[in-house]
């Protein structure tokens, strides 16, 4: 299946939710309202979806002049993946994380945060770029970055809903105000299992590929250890859990901090160790 196919698939899930959402907000007419949302929303997605996370982190472009050393890992990866060079932003966190985002490897990204260049090794960070570099070869940053900025939206909608469903008119016409709460609990819910579901598929490949770009299985093994230690002490202070999916580890959030205890959009760090591991012995 290709990733246009599973994006379109996505978006169209994605949207259904928003749709039925927007039909128990406010019966025929929230249908149509939600359409046109639905519209915006893919629209938007598709070709600032990348614009959107990094605006949500706060993220800015670094010349070559700010970070040489970084620049100088991704031109050498790019050459190795056969990719154009991506842009390169900066996240102020201080938490240890990485993501890459884009529409396509012609309009794609990298970003990394502040306390993954202090925590790392220069080798380490390496083997993150890398995995980074992977995510844009497999063409994997649009469909994860749209279900992010999608994600965010329903789980915003949801949360509208819930107000709604609770202190909302009494009307004959209205919802049952238990199925319709039921209902908004459960779309976000629904959003994230899609979420974990694209993005546990794709990081053990985006581990092997980012392995081979680097040439160092090791370097990125080392550096998930030490980011599986760091990460979850230092939680995020912006962004959103719906875009969890997009770091190289699991983030903890300062805020909404329970959506990410639910559910795991990455698969066990143990067990991506452990693999390339077995891939450097091979």
């Amino acid at each position: 299946m290709t990733s246009q196919f599973k994006t379109v698939l996505l978006l169209g899930f994605l949207s259904a939710i928003v749709i039925i959402l927007g039909g128990l907000l406010g019966g025929r007419g929230g249908i149509i309202i939600a359409f046109g949302l639905a519209i915006i929303m893919n629209v938007g997605s598709y070709w600032y979806s990348d614009q959107i996370v990094l605006s949500m982190y706060h993220a800015r472009e670094t010349t070559y002049d700010d970070a040489p050393y970084i620049h100088n890992i991704v031109e050498e990866l790019a050459r190795n993946a056969q990719l154009p060079k991506p842009k390169i932003y900066i996240v102020p966190e201080e938490t240890p994380n990485a993501f890459a985002t884009g529409r396509d490897p012609e309009h794609s990204a990298v970003a990394v945060t502040e306390g993954i260049m202090r925590c790392l090794s220069p080798e380490q960070l390496r083997g993150v770029l890398a995995h980074e570099m992977a995510h844009i070869k497999n063409r994997d940053i649009l469909i994860q970055t749209i279900a992010g900025v999608m994600g965010s939206a329903i789980v915003t909608l949801a949360n509208i809903f819930q107000f709604t469903a609770i202190f909302g008119s009494r009307d004959e016409d209205s919802p049952n105000p238990i199925v319709s709460l039921l209902l908004a609990i459960l779309a976000p819910i629904a959003a994230s299992l899609i979420q974990m579901a694209i993005s546990r598929s794709r990081e053990f490949l985006a581990d092997e590929t980012g392995a081979y770009i680097s040439r160092d299985p090791l370097a990125l093994a080392s550096a998930l250890n030490t980011l599986g230690q760091m990460s979850g002490q230092l939680p995020l202070s912006s962004g959103n859990p719906s875009t969890a999916q997009l770091f190289i580890v699991q983030p903890t959030f300062a805020l909404g901090a329970n959506v990410e205890r639910l559910f795991s959009t990455h698969p066990p760090l143990e067990e991506r160790i452990q693999r390339l591991q077995m891939l450097a012995r091979r």
